[in-house]
């Protein structure tokens, strides 16, 4: 049935997740004449140039012309009411109509498109382009005697151990579950979860990665299912079912070419998984936390949440939920990332900050007057090696003196030489005696002193003194709330005008964004920001990417995560061969959830697939530069700005920019604040990547003595918890720079190659 001359109407389209992924695909020209269709078949579908027609066999399935050679194909959900599922070219379209299969999951009750043909075909490219050993050239040798032919035994199947009924009964995709038995390698497994429903892929991911089927069925497939009471006419209640999948109303052009053209944060904005979703819209009875790898998603979880917070916010002009991070470049990125999800009605009711500065903000409002200058941890350690030297002390390394002051006296806001006695020195391993305890502690008021005369100051002082002064403010409102009580809910109108204001909590809800690298100090100042009512704290974070030496245990200070902790598996961003390498630079050591337990990776997998990366080493660093400008030069298809190279140190930056430069390429620094222009390769010292993410990358100067830095091995056998956290530190750090390649990573030295590359290359 075709559809034309009928009277000029308005209509929903909507678009199905993954109906994208063939879009983004498309040269310009087919995408812009799609972008003209979509804007007219919203305004008049009845117009003739659609030729829309209903294909045969189908009861729900139409196609519309968009131009001479393309077609759209759309799931008609009601008369006004169409679901966008492909763009095909027209010889694509009209042939073997049965493989084009559609309809409502029985299990979750979504709203499922799969074409066969597509995710056969993903699946036998992947088979193909796996490569094959040469064969060794034959030896001479005596024809034995013939024996009889031997079949070779044929691959066993990777879910051979589940029916097709329990297959179902997870919520895949039935259509699919033939290809599904048939599949034998992991890069079948990949071909097929490119193409197919989100759901199925994650099923099948999970029971690939040897999770149990009855854990599967509890950890994704429960949470999404239909309730009993409503399973009856599941499949009948197509309106119903727009309710329960990933889909979108395109209510604009600009909100198309959003989700097209943003790459995954644009796809993220309206096609959150359903496991994603939940987390942003479920109510908790306290603090929560979001676990996960790179790629996964925290970073949009976390500002789903907030727009989610901040729609339930009565109205007003206040600014109720914060929203922070560890620094200014990633601050600045929320921002930007906020006002595209939620537009400037939510950013108006959020207060988006990195951490130190939000302390000292708290710092000046108690002291305007306040005029220090901030010194690095660098430059405190320097004070503290000439304060040792100027007392004659020896029994002590200025570097325990500094971290001891830095992770247990500030980080945990000790102000008294009786607290310094209790307190407890989690991860430091040395153990001290009370006596030890009393002249450590005179030791860092001399230096306190020191730094107060030279009108020095550290970040971490900061830190120290906004809790402080936050926690007396929390004291007073508890005080305060208390004596409300015991008066039966009547303010004192007395002392709320002596205080000149009334006290109140600075906020209502808290987002923490990039949490493993927040000190005790930052988190016992938000702690005492907001009530502990529900849903006050949520955060994100991943301590394999802990970059910097702050080992927390939040239970210990005031955020209680237990119970309310979750974690995301699968990686959207970075394809599974860099994933594979990158999880293999962490090597055995062990990393902890921020609340004192073991956390891994277990699971964490991704659902792209691309080369593995290449690894490449030099004779000196004049050649290691040249390799890189090699490299760069394989790359010319790539975008100059799609394109960064990591470094350790800055003058590793500052050398290789030059060489670029005097080859023809362009070259910017990335900058606490981001890269300095849009143009050319982004170069910066691997603590500058954090957050980032490029097509291509090359992670430079992976050497012994530069990764991990030599000195490092010196606190082998004097401090071991040191050389611990420290070798700790750089396989993070390693591990942060190789996640923010999304299709191609190198990987080069001069010299000897850093210990942590050893994993990555063929024994010898």
């Amino acid at each position: 049935m075709t559809v034309t001359g009928a009277p000029r109407r308005s209509v929903t389209l909507r678009l199905l997740d993954k109906a994208d992924k063939e879009l983004v695909k498309l040269d310009r020209a087919v995408l812009g004449a799609f972008y003209k269709f979509q804007h007219e078949f919203r305004r008049n579908p009845g117009a003739g140039g659609f030729r829309l027609k209903q294909l045969d066999g189908h009861d729900r399935l139409w196609s519309a012309r968009v131009n001479h050679e393309w077609r759209a194909l759309m799931i008609r959900l009601g008369a006004d009411d169409w679901l966008l599922v492909s763009v095909k070219h027209r010889s694509h379209v009209y042939k073997n109509l049965d493989r084009l299969n559609y309809g409502i999951n029985h299990i979750t009750g979504a709203i499922e498109y799969v074409d066969l043909q597509v995710v056969e075909e993903s699946v036998l490219r992947r088979e193909l382009a796996q490569p094959t050993a040469p064969a060794p050239a034959p030896t001479p040798v005596p024809a034995p005697a013939p024996e009889p032919a031997r079949q070779e035994p044929k691959e066993e199947p990777l879910f051979a151990a589940y029916t097709d009924e329990r297959l179902a009964a997870l919520g895949i995709a039935e259509p699919l579950i033939p290809i599904v038995r048939k599949l034998t390698t992991d890069d079948e497994l990949l071909g097929l979860v490119e193409y197919a429903p989100r759901h199925t892929g994650e099923v099948l991911l999970r029971l690939r990665d040897g999770v149990p089927y009855a854990a599967v069925m509890e950890q994704v497939t429960a949470p999404v299912a239909v309730p009993e009471e409503e399973k009856k006419h599941v499949t009948d209640d197509w309106q119903a079912a727009v309710d329960r999948s990933q889909t979108v109303v395109i209510t604009d052009d600009e909100s198309l070419q959003s989700i097209l053209e943003e790459g995954d944060f644009g796809r993220w904005k309206v096609f959150l998984h359903p496991t994603q979703e939940k987390l942003v819209h479920r109510r908790y009875s306290g603090p929560a936390r979001v676990g996960g790898g790179p790629g996964t998603g925290k970073t949009i979880v976390a500002l789903h949440r907030v727009c989610h917070l901040v729609r339930k916010l009565p109205p007003g002009r206040n600014r109720p939920v914060l929203l922070t991070t560890f620094n200014r470049n990633l601050a600045a990125d929320l921002r930007a990332r906020l006002l595209s999800l939620g537009g400037p009605d939510v950013l108006a009711r959020v207060d988006i900050t990195h951490v130190d500065q939000l302390a000292t903000r708290i710092v000046s409002e108690a002291d305007p007057g306040r005029a220090k200058r901030r010194i690095d941890d660098a430059a405190a350690l320097r004070e503290w090696r000439e304060l040792l030297v100027e007392a004659g002390e020896s029994r002590w390394s200025p570097e325990f003196l500094s971290d001891e002051w830095n992770q247990v006296i500030l980080g945990q806001a000790v102000t008294s030489r009786s607290d310094y006695f209790a307190v407890r020195r989690a991860g430091r391993g040395r153990s001290i005696t009370r006596a030890e305890r009393a002249s450590i502690w005179q030791l860092a008021e001399r230096f306190t002193q020191r730094l107060e005369t030279k009108g020095l100051e550290t970040h971490r002082q900061v830190a120290e003194r906004a809790a402080r002064l936050e926690m007396a403010r929390k004291a007073k409102i508890d005080k305060r709330a208390e004596e409300r009580e015991e008066r039966g809910g009547l303010d004192n109108l007395h002392i709320e005008a002596g205080s000149g204001a009334w006290l109140r909590y600075r906020y209502r809800h808290i987002v923490v964004d990039e949490a493993q690298d927040l000190s005790a100090a930052h988190w016992k100042m938000l702690r005492a920001m907001v009530p502990s009512e529900p849903d006050d704290i949520f955060l994100v974070g991943d301590t394999h990417q802990r970059i910097y030496d702050n080992q927390v245990t939040l239970g210990s200070l005031g955020v209680h995560i237990r119970g309310r902790s979750s974690r995301l598996t699968l990686s959207y961003r970075t394809t599974r061969e860099i994933l594979r390498d990158a999880i293999r630079v962490l090597g055995d050591a062990d990393y902890d959830n921020l609340d004192g337990e073991p956390d891994t990776l277990a699971g964490y997998r991704s659902v792209l697939h691309g080369l593995a990366p290449t690894l490449r080493g030099a004779r000196s660093w004049d050649e290691e530069m040249d390799l890189v400008v090699e490299q760069l030069g394989a790359w010319h298809d790539v975008p100059r700005e799609s394109t960064a190279i990591c470094v350790p140190t800055n003058d590793m930056v500052t050398q290789l920019a030059d060489r670029l430069i005097r080859r023809g390429i362009t070259a910017t620094e990335i900058t606490q604040d981001g890269p300095r222009s849009d143009q050319g390769v982004h170069i910066g010292t691997m603590y500058r990547f954090k957050g980032l993410e490029y097509r291509c990358l090359i992670i430079v100067g992976v050497a012994e003595g530069l990764i991990p830095r030599a000195s490092v091995d010196a606190w082998e056998h004097s401090d071991p918890s040191r050389h611990q956290r420290e070798l700790h530190r750089a396989r993070s750090l390693l591990f942060v720079a190789a996640t923010r390649a999304r299709d191609a990573l190198t990987i080069t030295w001069h010299g000897e190659p850093s210990r942590f590359l050893a994993p990555l290359q063929p024994s010898q």
